[in-house]
């Protein structure tokens, strides 16, 4: 087994180096000579802050936070996106693979919880030799995977043996909202064959012995959009049907309008209450019990951090 993960972990070497196809869009940019993909970025690594963040599910930020790391690029591109100063790869330090390792072993020496990838799946190659670096020189927190779920089961093979949770999006069952909302229509399909791909490396989840902190698992996340409870109620239920309580649903009513005016009217407004309710309510009555739920006005809280490269440069600089 230890030698096919090797084996496997060394055609990461080359994959950096061909047309990208790391993702279901596929294309095939030479990031390695310095073209930019889908994703706005070539293939050096960019990160715009890593640090401890409190704002996850209480599983992974517990008490002392989550060490997250926020890349730079996306290659969904939702029309909505609230990380887009970063999604845009407008913002974001270069770093080498080696400082990508100090920097998780320096979370690890501030308490947190668990290294939070926040969308490395265009950097997966450089992301294991980077785990693969730090894990010889003492990491040993959980790492989780935070991904918007627009991903390649074969990438994310790559990645067996070093992640320990999954944390994915499943946004929409739609394919005609999929293409509105994030250009990607086939979305639907790559999501739901990657999250299969990710129960199937942890099945299970897996708790500290004070029963609190995720050690091992899958959460995914659906967050609500205003006006599609009903998409919200297909996406619960389709994840509760095929998986039971070998993962945890997160259903979040934090959508935030942007500035800007959008088209659809629904997304100039915030989720309303009675909305959320009509969620919350659906999935109780199919059983969902293994479930994360937010209180209060979150669209009124800060989720977003200030991407001011808090933790990216050496020490001393």
């Amino acid at each position: 087994m230890d030698k096919i993960k090797k084996e496997q972990r060394s055609d990461t070497q080359k994959f950096s180096h061909t047309l990208c196809t790391l993702c279901p869009r596929a294309c095939q940019a030479d990031r390695a000579a310095g073209q930019k993909g889908r994703c706005h970025v070539d293939d050096q690594i960019r990160v715009a802050r890593a640090a401890l963040h409190m704002w996850e599910e209480p599983c992974l930020s517990g008490r002392a936070g989550s060490g997250a790391v926020f890349f730079s690029g996306c290659a969904l591109g939702c029309i909505f996106c609230q990380n887009r100063e970063i999604a845009s790869g407008k913002a974001g330090l270069v770093i080498s693979e080696e400082r990508l390792s100090e920097i998780f072993l320096e979370l690890q020496e501030k308490g947190a919880n668990n290294i939070n990838l926040v969308t490395a799946g265009h950097y997966v190659p450089q992301v294991i030799r980077a785990l693969d670096r730090a894990k010889s020189q003492g990491l040993r927190i959980p790492i989780v995977y935070n991904s918007s779920g627009y991903e390649k089961a074969e990438t994310l093979r790559q990645l067996e043996g070093l992640i320990d949770i999954y944390l994915p999006d499943l946004k929409y069952l739609t394919s005609e909202l999929a293409a509105a909302y994030s250009h990607a229509p086939d979305y639907p399909q790559y999501a739901m064959e990657a999250i299969a791909e990710m129960v199937r490396q942890q099945p299970r989840p897996e708790f500290a012995p004070d029963g609190l902190i995720m050690q091992r698992g899958v959460i995914v996340r659906h967050l609500l959009l205003p006006g599609h409870v009903r998409e919200a109620k297909k996406v619960v239920g389709y994840l509760h049907e095929t998986y039971g309580d070998q993962i945890y649903i997160s259903m979040m009513n934090q959508y935030t309008p942007m500035s800007e005016k959008f088209a659809d009217p629904n997304l100039n407004r915030r989720v309303t209450k009675r909305e959320y309710e009509r969620l919350l309510d659906y999935a109780a009555e199919i059983g969902v019990e293994n479930g994360f739920y937010q209180e209060g006005a979150t669209a009124d809280e800060s989720f977003i951090p200030a991407f001011n490269y808090e933790g990216v440069r050496c020490k001393g600089m």
